[in-house]
């Protein structure tokens, strides 16, 4: 498997976390509020802010087990926007930060180094992507991206650069958002504000790299696991990456998704299986949200 492919694949394990949910036209999580009025949002699961920690085990063939990476999640509110008069119009949009950094046996297994970063700012109310900001470090291969979403125009801009080549031409691509709520990370936490139930079908409706990309995402049981938060019952989640048309066309692969079937729907743990091996990615630790408020 070339390099490009491989890293690609990592960078959907980050999203193994992140993967799920827009139903078509998203309605606001939070409800509405008088245009003329503060905004009061609804307590989220991951307020007033949260930081999760993963562990990501890799399998093949007769290795079992072996630990290649570190995942961090974080949810904070970003600085409020005040009107003229210095009254607080509207509440403060959320920042979602996801981080992956190679360990263990990563360079042994792949050789090369990996750090990737991944930044989602959204409005508070829908939980509507606004602007996503990543950084992809592979080696010595440097990626910086923005991609800025404009509903009004129904356009997302997305601008890649080298930071190793200052002088180089960014890449850039244009589109329509096509109903795209969510980047890859966003929709988990956006997930995480809604009910869910077994049985539940529904597609996935994410903006990556500038395109838009519908997959299915079926609710499949509910079940006891042992976790880090206990033992708690948990809702499993399959979710359609690989195939024509999804985030990764080129390849066949599963992923599956379990979210704890509480107030807190903690991501306690995702798996993808493709032809490049197994990924079992726990949860660790966590730290604020709303189970700090019990």
């Amino acid at each position: 498997m070339d390099l490009l492919r491989r890293t690609k694949i990592l960078r959907l394990w980050l999203c193994a976390l992140a993967c799920a949910a827009a139903f078509g036209v998203v309605t606001a999580a939070g409800g509405e509020s008088p245009a003329d009025a503060p905004v009061a949002a609804k307590p989220l699961p991951f307020e007033p802010d949260e930081e999760l920690f993963f562990q990501g085990d890799f399998s093949r063939l007769m290795l079992r087990g072996i630990e290649i990476a570190e995942f961090r999640f974080t949810s904070t509110r970003a600085p409020a926007t005040n009107s003229s008069d210095g009254s607080q119009t509207s509440p403060p949009n959320i920042l979602f930060k996801g981080d992956v950094r190679a360990r263990g046996w990563f360079r042994k297994l792949f050789g090369i180094d990996f750090h990737y970063s991944h930044e989602s700012l959204v409005d508070p109310n829908g939980l509507l992507i606004l602007r996503t900001t990543k950084l992809d470090e592979q080696g010595k291969r440097v990626r910086a991206s923005v991609a800025e979403f404009d509903r009004k125009a129904d356009r997302v801009k997305w601008t890649q650069r080298n930071p190793n080549d200052p002088n180089a031409d960014p890449r850039v691509v244009t589109n329509t958002i096509r109903d795209a709520a969510h980047d890859i990370i966003s929709a988990i936490y956006y997930l995480r504000a809604q009910p869910l139930a077994t049985g539940q079908s529904f597609d996935l409706v994410v903006s990556d790299d500038g395109q838009t990309f519908r997959v299915p995402v079926r609710v499949f049981e509910r079940k006891v696991l042992k976790t880090v938060a206990g033992r708690v019952p948990t809702l499993r989640l399959e979710v359609g990456l690989f195939g024509v048309g999804r985030l990764v066309s080129e390849r066949k692969g599963d992923m599956t998704l379990w979210l704890t079937d509480d107030a807190r729907r903690l991501p306690v743990r995702a798996r993808l299986d493709a032809d490049v091996g197994t990924l079992d990615i726990k949860l660790k630790k966590f730290t604020g949200g709303i189970s700090r408020q019990k």
